[in-house]
């Protein structure tokens, strides 16, 4: 009898989707601490005053400095705050954008095998999209409870995670909890493109004028180079994107508004605070063979 062994069999749909948020979720908790300090490290500075008054209220300097004061001054749990909203991200989110993936490319290739790169940068920033839309309220409140100091002197905005969501719905609508959705979707965009592409190229070049084959120590570089590219490029967005979602109901007409502000009160330097952290969280190129 002729037939697919159980190692040819396609996955379906909801293998897909399954697999894809559990995954996500594991790699999540592995890296949560460095997101937590990647949004506090994106948010400090934002109080109103002199750049002088801004500097002297820094208290967070690098990645592990800033992993070592929150340990320090709030305790150890502090760097997983806003993990329960974490994980249904990651689950809503992961699932969409590489469970759909496939699906997606073979929509635009019309089923085609050969899978050129401008399909698979459509297919990426289509799924990226989508997800981005689905997931969004959750990115929101995992923020907010990350930017949330965990000090006796500081008033919690949330209690807990269903507490946030009531509240950002009660407080500032519906709309509220897709706060920040489009430069959410524009830094997806921007990262799938951006890794794509510069992984392509650099691979390519080390294949043409180095020793290297296409190997698994090619590829190491190659995804190492696209990510430190891609969070050049990416990093303005992130920062704006994470203060804009964290940001008090009215505090900025828009997101160009939340951008000018801060380039005005602290200047470009402020457009890559925690590149550190974004770039050992920037997600692996997908390489397909």
């Amino acid at each position: 009898m002729v037939g697919f062994g159980p190692a040819d069999v396609p996955p379906s749909a909801a293998v897909k989707f399954v697999g894809a948020g559990t995954a996500a979720c594991i790699a999540d908790l592995l890296t949560f601490p460095l997101d937590t300090a990647k949004v506090r490290l994106q948010i400090q500075g934002e109080a109103k005053g002199s750049s002088a008054t801004a500097k002297k209220s820094m208290k967070y300097r690098g990645v592990f400095g800033t992993i070592t004061t929150m340990v320090r001054t709030e305790g150890a749990r502090s760097l997983y705050s806003g993990l329960v909203a974490g994980l249904q991200r990651q689950m809503s989110f992961a699932s969409v954008r590489i469970g759909l993936y496939d699906s997606v490319k073979q929509f635009y290739t019309r089923g085609s095998d050969h899978v050129g790169i401008g399909s698979r940068l459509l297919a990426g920033g289509t799924t990226g999209a989508m997800a981005v839309a689905v997931a969004q309220p959750t990115d929101v409140v995992k923020v907010r409870f990350q930017a949330q100091a965990r000090s006796h002197g500081n008033a919690r905005r949330y209690c807990s995670t269903i507490d946030a969501y009531k509240t950002i719905a009660k407080e500032e609508g519906i709309r509220g909890l897709w706060k920040g959705t489009a430069p959410n979707i524009t830094r997806n965009a921007i990262v799938n493109c951006t890794e794509l592409v510069t992984y392509d190229f650099i691979k390519d070049a080390l294949i043409r004028s180095t020793p290297l084959t296409d190997n698994l120590p090619c590829h190491f570089v190659s995804a190492f180079g696209a990510g430190l590219c891609t969070t050049v490029i990416a990093s303005p967005v992130d920062v704006v994107k994470t203060r804009y979602m964290n940001s008090a109901h009215g505090q900025y007409a828009s997101v160009l508004n939340c951008a000018t502000a801060m380039m005005t009160k602290e200047g470009p330097r402020a457009f890559y605070k925690g590149s550190q952290c974004l770039l050992c969280l920037n997600p692996n190129v997908q390489v397909e063979p």
